[in-house]
């Protein structure tokens, strides 16, 4: 589907898973202090293997548009603590708030969207999704496609109570080709040069809510994904009955379709003002 092509109303289209505890206590201020210009304000929330940097594409799309925005870190820890985290930093903020999560910040806007009454839309970009009850891991196994799972690392880590933990990375000499393929190779490198790991626990938590079962929302499909299957990403868009756009991209449409993105954020972010 092309960029400029209207939003679908309901369905998919057919052709379309600590590091830091808390936020530090400058973070809340600063992003209370973008208080809305007469808008909603927009939280961009990374994926893991990433940084809230990960938004920079699309950050100044909206900003060229009126919106307020915050690009919080997602201490990538696990989905209770990263939705607990996140909750904290939608408690400062005014309202109205649309929720946008990239990958693995997808099941955690999902999460925490529940426990924040000022969230009024839900955006998932090549996201999970999931239901009550579900567990990463096995959602992303329902369906063939991805090639992430042989491209990672673990490393040995200590967990936040002491006991033996490990963290993900993504292989920097496979990252352009499982997350990137259609970004160029010298930013992909830069990208997986800076990559945060994500905690192997992540893949094993459940859902404890699934906002968008009371939240109006909007995915958009990357058609060629090899991190998380698109037939999965139209599977989740199906079931929440969410407006949804589709585009010929990696697990990274945040840079190569920049403009899409920004402008499925707009379209939520219009209807909840």
């Amino acid at each position: 589907m092309t960029t400029d092509r209207a939003l679908s109303r309901r369905g998919v289209l057919t052709t379309a898973a600590g590091a830091a505890a808390a936020l530090t206590t400058a973070a809340a201020p600063a992003a209370a202090d973008t208080g809305p210009r007469g808008g909603p304000t927009v939280v961009l929330v990374h994926g893991a293997f990433a940084d809230a940097s990960s938004w920079t594409p699309v950050i100044g799309r909206l900003q060229r548009h009126g919106l307020n925005v915050v690009a919080p870190a997602n201490p990538l820890r696990g989905l209770a603590a990263d939705a607990a985290q996140l909750t904290a930093v939608l408690a400062t903020l005014p309202g109205p708030v649309v929720l946008a999560g990239h990958s693995y910040g997808g099941a955690v806007i999902t999460e925490a969207a529940t426990a924040s009454p000022h969230v009024k839309a839900l955006v998932h970009i090549a996201a999970f999704m999931p239901d009550r009850g579900e567990v990463l891991g096995e959602l992303a196994a329902r369906f063939p496609g991805s090639r992430l799972l042989d491209a990672l690392t673990q490393v040995p880590v200590p967990g936040p109570d002491g006991a033996p933990g490990a963290d993900l990375y993504l292989r920097t000499d496979r990252f352009h080709e499982v997350f990137a393929h259609d970004v160029p190779r010298s930013t992909a490198r830069i990208l997986a040069s800076v990559q945060r790991p994500l905690s192997a626990g992540a893949f094993t938590d459940r859902a404890n809510t699934a906002a968008w079962r009371h939240l109006p929302s909007w995915v958009l499909v990357a058609g060629e994904d090899r991190g998380i299957p698109p037939e999965l990403q139209r599977f989740q868009a199906r079931r929440a009955g969410a407006r949804t756009v589709e585009v010929r991209s990696s697990h990274l449409p945040l840079y190569s379709h920049p403009g899409t993105v920004a402008s499925v954020i707009r379209a939520a972010a219009a209807q909840a003002a």
